[in-house]
């Protein structure tokens, strides 16, 4: 896993965010189960939890199944998530967060794979986002990238019988990369609310 630059992404997604009224935060999103509220409490946590897991600052927050407990916003989200999204490409900006071991999710994995899946996450939910709310949405091609090869390698692993998210939704070779990386990530890339 190549060392890439998160902040391109976390700033489409605080724009993204930005751009939710508090009429659309009771929304549908291709999440099952997950509001457009829950979705941003989601992308709030696991911001948080990545952020310490690139610093190696382990506990609560790294530890914390996202399964446990449906994620909610505050508040003070409106402030809080992009300033979380900065201090998470920031803490990924630092070579070390790429090497060694941390965890996440309560899970140990290698720094470049905790990377890989940031990234994947951070891409996905963006485009999640942004078709709930009925955003145009054009994510980061480093991030796209990476988000692409780790699902794909995920989805082509004979260990874990599909994709990571949910089983694989076939989508045309020749589609636009988000579209296969959508559909890796178990979802239909022609949602609609």
């Amino acid at each position: 896993m190549t060392m890439i630059d998160l902040g391109p992404q976390t700033r489409i997604l605080a724009g993204l965010a930005e751009s939710v009224t508090d009429e659309q935060l009771s929304g549908r999103t291709p999440c099952p189960d997950l509001a457009v509220r829950n979705l941003l409490g989601h992308l709030l946590h696991l911001s948080v939890a990545f952020r310490d897991a690139a610093r190696k600052d382990l506990g609560t927050t790294t530890d914390t199944n996202p399964n446990a407990a449906v994620p909610d916003i505050g508040p003070g989200w409106r402030e809080e998530l992009p300033k979380v999204l900065d201090e998470l490409a920031d803490a990924w900006r630092e070579p070390d967060a790429w090497t060694g071991m941390t965890r996440a999710g309560g899970v140990n994995l290698p720094g470049d794979v905790a990377g890989a899946v940031v990234a994947d996450e951070l891409v996905v939910h963006g485009w999640d986002l942004a078709r709930a709310v009925g955003r145009p949405y054009a994510p980061d091609p480093a991030a796209l990238d990476s988000a692409h090869g780790f699902l794909l390698a995920a989805a082509q692993d004979p260990n874990r019988g599909g994709g990571i998210f949910g089983p694989v939704v076939p989508v045309p070779p020749e589609a636009p990369l988000l579209d296969r990386v959508v559909g890796l990530s178990g979802r239909d890339p022609g949602w609609r609310p």
